[in-house]
């Protein structure tokens, strides 16, 4: 069934299957520990047969009239035989139970652990040496091969649990399924999970005391350790070199290949499910982004044909003449208010525009110095203009961008610059160039941004706390600078503090002569 079809199955479809894979595991574990038991006597019921054919052999041997090196030979078998079925120990006994075989029944004087002739005694030395390595290497093989056989066995378990890991229901977390899966799978005691991101831990099975504590250290510690005492492993959690969480394995024998690939899989698998969270609000968040930016572009042009008529019928009866104190009040204030609608109407079609998939500027190599006075000559405030100073750099190299757009920027940009500043203070426009880019920063004297609020000024309508007493605004200006700065891959940040005041800077990648 492919996995496509198992994830379109039912819970209880799914479940069976659980329940069934489960059962076939203990099984094999069952199993595999009762053939382990009856190797164990099997191998010291074949170390006395070993021991038994070796003095029966030892007898008909001697009747025989075998010589040294022919008993020999008939002794290394039965050596051999011991390291297969019992291991390096038990043919190390044996092989000494061969050499002094050979020295008291087949060497002169007979009967006797005598030996006169220096031959026999390097005869007797290279028997024992064979016998061992032989043994030796046996036992070696031996090993490797219960090696393959243990960590094919991992591997297949490794395999079945990031199958069962994957076909988790992505609706639900799946930190507390993570210790349970692991646990069963692996015949362990327990299992604890301790996730850092959400600070939560989950545990299953007989878990110690110490564990959820010794958990937590690791991904503190950010190292991986075994605890004898417990025969628990406890393993960080890791994203690429960046700890995420903590898994402690309780009561297990297993390398620390296996342990490690445990943790990145459950890494992982939380890591799966916050992408599936993130992929979902982004989605969720640009469908309201498209559906807020239509409303706002519809509403935006709605009122642009009523607020031009209201507009003109304010200042043609401003103009007229005529009217009382009381009257010239109420009318400067439709055309005062008038004019802010009018304004918030053309940041709104402004912002829409630029959020449209086809929209790309227009650009052409400029130096951004040269769109400074031109901003400043468009601002509403003209006396105010006296304020900037001007700090150029003396190798500015030109820069990719669209004038009109870049024009807008720095014109909401210097704005803002007059209405957040103390009155007649100087205000410090600098254009250098570092790092590959075209910098100007802008720094005026008055409140600084608080650190938290740098980021979300660039939001929409959000504008930092404290500001309602400032100038009115409508919250949309810093967010169509962003916007364009993006667009010619740029960047805009705020910094300052109380004594240099607020320092706006936007950068623009330079075109540098090769």
């Amino acid at each position: 069934m492919s996995v496509a079809h198992e994830e379109a199955a039912s819970p209880v479809t799914r479940r069976e299957h659980a329940i069934t894979g489960y059962a076939r595991l203990w099984w094999k574990e069952g199993l595999r520990w009762l053939s382990g038991v009856l190797a164990k006597l099997r191998g010291l019921r074949a170390f006395y047969l070993v021991l038994a054919a070796m003095a029966l052999c030892t007898r008909l041997a001697f009747h025989a009239g075998l010589n040294l090196a022919s008993a020999g030979f008939l002794y290394l078998v039965f050596v051999v035989l011991a390291a297969v079925y019992g291991g390096f120990g038990q043919a190390t006994v044996a092989s000494v139970a061969a050499v002094v075989c050979l020295d008291y029944f087949f060497i002169k004087p007979l009967f006797t652990f005598t030996v006169s002739d220096p031959r026999n005694w390097v005869a007797l030395g290279a028997f024992e040496f064979t016998a061992l390595v032989v043994s030796r290497l046996s036992h070696q093989a031996q090993v490797k091969a219960s090696q393959a056989i243990t960590e094919r066995r991992d591997t297949e378990r490794l395999y079945q649990l990031s199958r069962q890991i994957l076909l988790l229901d992505r609706s639900r977390e799946p930190g507390p399924w993570i210790p349970a899966l692991i646990r069963e799978a692996f015949n362990l005691a327990g299992a604890v999970l301790f996730d850092a991101v959400s600070a939560s831990t989950h545990l299953s099975g007989d878990v110690p005391a110490k564990a959820e504590e010794q958990t937590r250290d690791a991904y503190y510690s950010n190292s991986d350790r075994f605890d004898l005492g417990s025969q628990s492993w406890f393993c960080v959690l890791r994203l690429g070199a960046r700890p995420v969480g903590g898994l402690g394995l309780c009561g297990c024998k297993m390398s620390v290949l296996v342990a490690t690939a445990l943790a990145s899989l459950s890494a992982i698998a939380l890591e799966r499910r916050r992408s599936f969270e993130r992929e979902f609000h982004a989605e969720a968040a640009r469908e309201v982004e498209q559906l807020r930016t239509a409303v706002l572009d519809a509403l935006a042009h709605g009122f642009k044909t009523p607020l031009a008529t209201i507009l003109t019928a304010s200042s043609g009866l401003i103009a007229a003449g005529g009217l009382s104190t009381v009257q010239a009040e109420l009318v400067g204030l439709i055309d005062e208010e008038a004019g802010e609608l009018n304004s918030l109407a053309s940041h709104l079609l402004r912002a829409a525009k630029l959020d449209g998939v086809d929209f790309k500027p227009e650009s052409k190599p400029l130096l951004l110095s040269s769109l400074i006075n031109p901003a400043i000559e468009a601002l509403q405030d003209q006396p105010a203009a006296s304020r900037f100073r001007l700090i150029m750099s003396p190798q500015e190299p030109a820069v990719m961008l669209d004038r009109k757009l870049i024009l807008t920027a720095l014109a909401q940009i210097l704005e803002n610059a007059i209405k957040y500043s103390v009155p007649d203070s100087p205000i410090n426009l600098e254009v250098k160039l570092k790092d590959a880019e075209v910098i100007l920063t802008v720094q005026n004297q008055g409140r600084s941004i608080a650190p938290a609020d740098r980021e979300r000024i660039f939001e929409r309508f959000y504008r930092a706390p404290g500001t309602e007493e400032r100038p009115p605004g409508t919250g949309l200006g810093l967010s169509i600078v962003k916007r364009i700065m993006e667009a010619h891959r740029g960047r805009i940040w705020v910094e300052g503090s109380e004594v240099s005041g607020t320092i706006f800077s936007l950068a623009l990648p330079a075109v540098l002569k090769r």
